[in-house]
């Protein structure tokens, strides 16, 4: 990829606090893992390495967004940005591999402590990072803007994530304060902590407008949600962790709690969405640069709904078949063809300074986008579980009226192995036979409940077809 020549750069200074950003953002996940493989309780474990590790990638990835429309323009930028889109292919197939097997080797701080020598190293390779070119107008730190988004955005994903396990409406298994389960007007948490987080990210387009105003620059520039292109691009880019999220949330739990796959097993198989992702999302940049951004992303579209239907198919009661590894191609495939556009199509459609700002935007959306998938499809899972297994064993003509009382009682009930879901019937099975019937209505209900999870993930994929109507037709040449 070339450079920006010199001529190209503004006012013939760098930017360099993205470069710092990034080197902070290494250095603090690089100790943070080391503090985690040094760690002598889950208090230091959790909020003294994971925290700095999460405040570490949290400026890592913007910085590594935000570099990118600095350094690289045209095909060089829409290349440099598919890589991106290709390392998280990478991390998807090598991550579990490479940690299942330093696990089962030697331990879990071997584990942790190799993440920490590989942002070391990371670290190290930024020093090769050539100057940033300044953006025209020089940007205002937003600190008011900062705060809210910040508060926003963690009301907003802890909500979302959390509907799951603390319910929806009637709650579940709610956070226990001083002893007490916290609900509000005996309503599960999770939907008011999700709309405070929604009220106050729309107090932030209200500060943000008057900040932009005042300053000229802001956090979220107005071009981030009056410009449609750049809406079409977030949508794109949430979809894409969506299926991340989904993905993870449905396959990887099937894999290792119905097939009982190990971690390097389950990177193995991964590794067949892993794949065509990396080379789509660097090969349609590199091989076919006039391709049609609309084109190529209402493909991709197409291919991951439509590829969760053999992945569906593929499930058993006992494990997957060969299904799965041909709806996981097409599921990374499809991945790879949006991820060639998602983050040029921001980049392209807003001017300098605004392209690098969107890094922050483009991380908050994969956050949230995440977020969603793995709640939706959360509830889907809980609620289809718990309903078809109750269903199953109330009408089931081999099971005793004790067994049956003592399961219409559950007020939910988890996807479990074999062994966890024998524990867990222990006292709730009146006879062996009880025990058998319910191990066999257990195997049903996860394969029905998985697979309607993956139909639900295919179509809300393709709802995203909607959103690519201000895609652009040509190449984008900015």
């Amino acid at each position: 990829m070339r450079r920006l020549p010199d001529d190209r750069r503004r006012y013939g200074r760098s930017d360099r606090r993205l470069e710092k950003t990034f080197r902070a953002g290494a250095a603090m996940c690089a100790i943070g893992e080391l503090v985690v493989a040094f760690s002598s309780n889950i208090f230091l474990f959790t909020w003294g390495g994971r925290l700095l590790v999460g405040i570490g990638a949290s400026f890592l990835i913007p910085s590594v967004l935000g570099l990118i429309p600095g350094l690289y323009k045209g095909n060089d930028r829409a290349f440099a940005f598919g890589a991106i889109g290709a390392a998280t292919g990478v991390a998807s197939c090598l991550g579990p591999i490479a940690a299942g097997f330093l696990i089962d080797t030697f331990d879990w701080r071997i584990a942790f402590t190799c993440m920490a020598v590989y942002f070391a190293i990371v670290l190290a390779g930024s020093l090769l990072v050539g100057d940033v070119p300044l953006p025209e107008e020089k940007v205002r730190f937003d600190l008011k803007g900062t705060v809210v988004a910040v508060a926003g955005l963690f009301l907003l994903i802890i909500g979302i994530s959390k509907i799951p396990v603390w319910g929806l409406i009637a709650p579940i298994a709610p956070p226990v304060i001083g002893g007490t389960a916290l609900t509000l007007f005996g309503m599960s948490p999770a939907l008011f902590i999700a709309v405070l987080g929604l009220l106050t990210l729309a107090l932030l387009v209200r500060i943000e407008r008057n900040v932009e105003k005042t300053y000229g620059s802001c956090l979220i520039p107005s071009s981030f949600l009056t410009t449609p292109q750049v809406r079409s691009g977030l949508y794109l880019t949430a979809m894409l962790f969506l299926c991340f999220g989904g993905s993870f949330f449905l396959v990887i739990t099937y894999l290792q709690l119905v097939a009982g796959f190990s971690a390097i097993m389950t990177g193995v198989a991964m590794s067949a969405m892993a794949l065509p992702m990396i080379f789509f999302s660097m090969g349609i940049p590199k091989l076919s640069p006039d391709a049609s951004p609309k084109k190529v992303c209402r493909i991709g579209i197409g291919m991951v709904a439509l590829s969760t239907i053999p992945m569906a198919l593929s499930l058993n009661p006992s494990g997957v078949n060969w299904l799965m590894y041909v709806g996981l191609f097409f599921f990374g495939a499809g991945q790879g063809f949006v991820a060639s556009q998602s983050s040029n199509i921001i980049a392209g459609a807003v001017n300098a300074r605004d392209a690098q700002q969107s890094s922050g935007i483009q991380t908050a959306t994969r956050n949230v986008g995440q977020a969603i998938g793995v709640a939706i499809l959360g509830v889907v899972m809980l609620f289809s579980i718990t309903g078809t297994f109750k269903d199953a064993a109330l009408s089931s003509n081999d099971l005793s009226p004790a067994a049956q009382t003592a399961i219409s009682s559950q007020a939910s009930i988890g996807f479990m192995p074999d062994a966890t879901f024998r524990k867990y019937i222990a006292d709730k099975a009146a006879t062996p036979s009880d025990t058998a019937v319910l191990m066999d209505i257990n195997r049903s209900t996860r394969q029905n409940s998985t697979q309607l999870g993956l139909y639900v993930l295919g179509f809300i994929c393709a709802l995203f077809w909607l959103t690519t109507g201000p895609l652009p037709d040509e190449k984008i040449t900015k």
